[in-house]
């Protein structure tokens, strides 16, 4: 469902306007006729324009077009690092403490991170997400748009407490979104994987819908994306009463028209390659790294290595049982006699 050949994926209002002036601003001829012309037909040359067009505006469909929280955290990268190089000397002695600290394997102590792709870091995924999403709303555009109005915290509040009248103005720190994402996923049960996707159904709402996070919005933006990416990705969804016994002030009701609205406007391509998903968990190491947040190292247990071992028994007894058949087939093919074929005279 949604995958990138269906019928249900397709790009935005605005690439689709362009897609079809394009293929309509040459008239065909009037002495030739529709067959003769094809011009019921698209060029392969446009189509593959059209795919140029959505690598570019989509980038949570395509694994070579890089992420948008990545691209936006360069601007903040970039003022730390002139800062570092104006302030050398003063970092240089406030870091030796932190060089002290640096954790390196050695011939009796090997140091693992509990964070694989197969297996992400529960509270580092969620960290990671927390800064992205952070990031697009302190490097969104300003150009003065305003939150859709399912998204809008004002015409649909998560709680009682009264908005207050600059709600669109006070950007969230990084702590107050982490907090918010936790708090969903301590209580529904999620998995560090469904973290990720949640990440990249909000960049692939952003890109379809035209739209940004700004403060007024992230929060419902973000439960709507964690609620579809629940559902998609788990093998136990949660129910959307079940976010209702978490977030005691919104309603069964509200829960329903905002996943809805949610799928329309990813035009329900809820369909997360693999490609993709190893490019969003490795740009949110890379942002990791950046901004100094590592996975906490741990020295490797004997329990651990033995599990390790195990693994690599296991792996290994599959991959001598795959050669074994393979051999056999080819035994079984340099036995076969295939008979000669002799041609035959019919008088």
């Amino acid at each position: 469902m949604g995958g990138a050949g269906s019928c249900c994926v397709s790009s935005s209002p605005k690439l689709r306007r362009r897609a079809h002036a394009r293929l309509e601003s040459e008239p065909p001829d009037a002495g030739l006729s529709r067959e003769d012309t094809g011009h019921n037909l698209q060029h392969i040359s446009d189509r593959e324009n059209a795919d140029d067009l959505n690598m570019e505006y989509n980038p949570s469909d395509h694994p070579r077009v890089s992420t948008i929280f990545l691209s936006k955290s360069l601007t903040d990268v970039r003022d730390k690092r002139r800062s570092l190089y104006i302030n050398h000397l003063t970092h240089i002695a406030e870091s030796k403490p932190a060089r002290g600290r640096c954790k390196h394997s050695s011939c009796s102590t090997i140091f693992l991170d509990d964070n694989t792709i197969s297996q992400p870091n529960l509270k580092f995924t969620i960290k990671c997400v927390a800064l992205a999403i952070y990031y697009h709303i302190r490097n969104r555009d300003t150009d003065g748009r305003m939150p859709l109005d399912i998204f809008d915290e004002k015409l649909h509040p998560l709680s009682k407490c009264e908005v207050p009248c600059d709600y669109a103005k006070q950007d969230p720190e990084q702590k107050q979104i982490y907090r918010f994402v936790r708090t969903l996923f301590s209580a529904a049960q999620l998995t560090a994987e469904c973290a990720i996707v949640t990440l990249v159904y909000l960049e692939r709402l952003l890109a379809y819908a035209e739209t940004d996070i700004c403060p007024a919005s992230w929060k419902r933006m973000v439960l709507g994306a964690i609620l579809l990416a629940s559902k998609v990705w788990d093998d136990q969804a949660v129910w959307n009463v079940d976010y209702c016994q978490i977030l005691k002030d919104i309603t069964v009701e509200d829960m329903n028209e905002l996943e809805r609205q949610f799928l329309e406007l990813l035009q329900f391509n809820i369909n997360v390659p693999s490609s993709v998903y190893a490019k969003y968990y490795f740009d949110l190491r890379s942002l990791s790294e950046v901004n100094n947040l590592g996975c906490p190292l741990e020295p490797l247990s004997k329990d651990m290595a033995q599990r390790l071992e195990a693994i690599s028994r296991l792996c290994e007894g599959q991959y001598k049982d795959m050669r074994r058949e393979a051999r056999k087939r080819w035994a079984s093919l340099d036995n076969l006699t295939v008979g000669r074929w002799v041609p035959a005279i019919i008088s």
